[in-house]
């Protein structure tokens, strides 16, 4: 029996999803970022979030040497943000943007939706991925409107609010 990849995908596509930032620091101190929707809660107690990333991606080992991650989860005004961590250049995803550093000592970005600042806790092989489990050191949120994510393309919620 052949599986097609497309086909799953799409199938997958189906499922709304957030979008987060991922980000780190790397050996030097410098900010390590990447677009992501593989984002999920994992636990309570103790509080553990987990986000999975490409085998290939150049961000990986920032990831798997790094103390530390944050998510920050993006709002629906923050499309622009999510296209730059996905499309531009590594080296330029954070000129002239806000950002704090996290007791983890990652990256926040200032103005999301919400923020995750996690101590790396855990990996695990996923296939063609990594998974990457960290315990919540802090967190924020305020009020609005999640950036989404479905079959491919950005989307919103049909009352617009949050």
């Amino acid at each position: 029996m052949s599986f097609d990849q497309r086909a799953f995908r799409d199938t997958l596509g189906c499922f709304a999803t957030g979008v987060c930032i991922a980000s780190t620091s790397d050996k030097d101190g410098r900010p390590v970022g990447l677009t992501v929707n593989s984002f999920t809660s994992v636990s309570l107690d103790p509080p553990l979030v987990l986000f999975c990333l490409d085998n290939r991606s150049e961000s990986l080992s920032a990831f798997l040497e790094a103390p530390g991650f944050a998510l920050s989860i993006l709002s629906a005004e923050q499309q622009s943000l999510s296209n730059r961590f996905a499309r531009d250049p590594a080296g330029t995803r954070w000129d002239g943007l806000a950002a704090v550093t996290g007791k983890g000592g990652a990256p926040l970005i200032e103005g999301a939706l919400a923020m995750l600042d996690c101590a790396h806790h855990a990996t695990h092989p996923g296939g063609d991925h990594t998974i990457l489990v960290g315990r919540v050191l802090g967190y924020a949120n305020r009020t609005g409107a999640p950036l989404l994510y479905y079959r491919g393309g950005y989307a919103a919620l049909a009352n617009g609010q949050g």
